[in-house]
């Protein structure tokens, strides 16, 4: 079986770790949130008269920016591990 090539490069074998399971979750959730209309679909609860299905959808624009830059951390750290461990 060849060996797979520096993390990276094409013939590099990609691995399911947890890190890369709870990043993928992280980038799941706002499609999940936003495509799930009906739970979203109506006008109460209030915000300083905003209703609700459009505070709900401006919410989740910092939250996926959140989760997305903890999916891009997760993913960069596991990727310096390896390469750090790979050269030892």
């Amino acid at each position: 079986m060849p060996e797979p090539g520096p993390v990276g490069s094409p013939t590099s074998r990609q691995i399911v770790t947890p890190t890369r399971i709870v990043a993928g979750l992280c980038l799941l959730a706002p499609f999940i949130a936003i495509l799930w209309v009906s739970s979203y679909a109506r006008v109460e609860p209030k915000v300083i008269g905003i209703p609700f299905f459009y505070w709900y959808q401006m919410l989740w624009v910092p939250i996926s920016t959140a989760l997305t830059a903890v999916a891009y951390k997760l993913v960069q750290r596991e990727q310096r591990a390896r390469k750090g461990g790979a050269s030892q």
